[in-house]
């Protein structure tokens, strides 16, 4: 008995049973005008007798897009991600969207399953803060014709379009505020290197220290998670330090808050011992106590610009790739003082001898 071979109906097949083309089938099943109903009802009968079942990746391909958009982000307790989060919606809504949103807990795990997600739902694009850098995400997105945007973080190589903030540049003016106050010893918590933001911010920090004509040494720079918990234990670590710093640079809002429970219980005080910067303006830290110098992003208009760029590039698949960068602004309050301003000489406590 020879082998039996089963081969599932494909549109041609519809076409020639109801006696139209292949074009005429395809806008039938996409529910498209300029279809008479007789011809419409031929195509339909056809489809029943041969239980044809369009793909839905083929039919998401040829319409080019869907009413749904993915976000993928790493934190959505974090106000930056949430603001992020509230823009792209906006947009989306304005143009009869809706948006998934997924929350990754910087896991690569995580983002893989909603990656596959997204693919799986077809939606119609994808904007992406990815846990790394690599290409990873994106042959999983490309084969299924899915468009992505890169946000707060570049993507492998840069090959797909981008929003970020001039992170560098950020730093840069916020550390040579403190060295302009007279400050040597500042310390640094940072970002993971391997991500653009963390290396950027890492990297103004670095410029900033060398054009003032100051040392950069590893005792004081601690690398953090983007977590208020490890902005904590970064502190604590680098408030050991002797001769002790006198300024500290965090580089997100998170850990700034994290950063400011050690200096707390140590009994630090602000600014009269130690300068504080903080990397992403909240709206509590300008009623902190005191009030925060903060490097500020346009969170909201990153959003939306990543938003317009994903559905510029649904409306225009072979559009050349765009890496936009929002400038940001130094925030100057009152957490940042001149060294010579009346410091006081208090020695700073390890953590486990600060009394209670």
């Amino acid at each position: 008995m020879g082998e039996s071979h089963f081969r599932l109906p494909k549109g041609k097949d519809v076409a020639q049973r109801a006696g139209v083309s292949a074009t005429t089938v395809s806008r039938v099943i996409n529910n498209m005008p300029n279809v008479s109903p007789e011809v419409r009802d031929k195509v339909l009968a056809a489809v029943r007798a041969l239980n044809y079942r369009p793909s839905r990746t083929a039919r998401r391909l040829r319409a080019k897009r869907s009413a749904v958009l993915g976000l993928i982000i790493p934190d959505i307790q974090n106000p930056f991600f949430t603001a992020i989060a509230r823009s792209i919606e906006d947009v989306a809504y304005q143009r009869g969207y809706s948006l998934v949103l997924c929350n990754t807990d910087e896991n690569q795990d995580k983002e893989r399953l909603y990656i596959d997600i997204m693919c799986a739902e077809q939606v119609a694009g994808v904007i992406l803060a990815t846990t790394h850098e690599e290409d990873a995400p994106l042959p999983r997105l490309d084969g299924q014709g899915i468009p992505v945007v890169a946000i707060d973080r570049q993507i492998g190589d840069g090959r797909v379009d981008s929003v970020l903030v001039s992170n560098r540049e950020g730093v840069h003016e916020a550390v040579s505020h403190l060295a302009q106050l007279g400050h040597t010893r500042v310390g640094f918590i940072g970002l993971p290197l391997s991500l653009t933001v963390g290396n950027e911010r890492y990297a103004g920090y670095i410029d900033a220290l060398a054009q003032h004509g100051l040392e950069s040494t590893a005792d004081l720079v601690r690398i953090g998670d983007a977590r208020q918990a490890s902005g904590y234990r970064c502190a604590c670590d680098l408030l050991t330090l002797r001769p002790p710093i006198t300024a500290l640079f965090v580089a997100n809002n998170l850990m700034t808050l994290g950063a400011l429970d050690a200096i707390h219980e140590c009994g630090v005080a602000v600014p009269e011992q130690l300068s504080v910067i903080g990397f992403d303006d909240m709206p509590l830290t300008a009623y902190i106590e005191p009030p925060l110098t903060m490097v500020a992003q346009p969170t909201y208009e990153l959003g939306q610009a990543a938003a317009r760029l994903l559905f510029d590039r649904i409306d225009r698949p072979g559009r050349t790739v765009e890496h936009v960068r929002f400038k940001t602004k130094l925030i100057v309050r009152n957490s940042t003082a001149s060294l010579l301003s009346g410091r006081m000489d208090k020695e700073v406590l390890p953590r486990e001898q600060v009394s209670v």
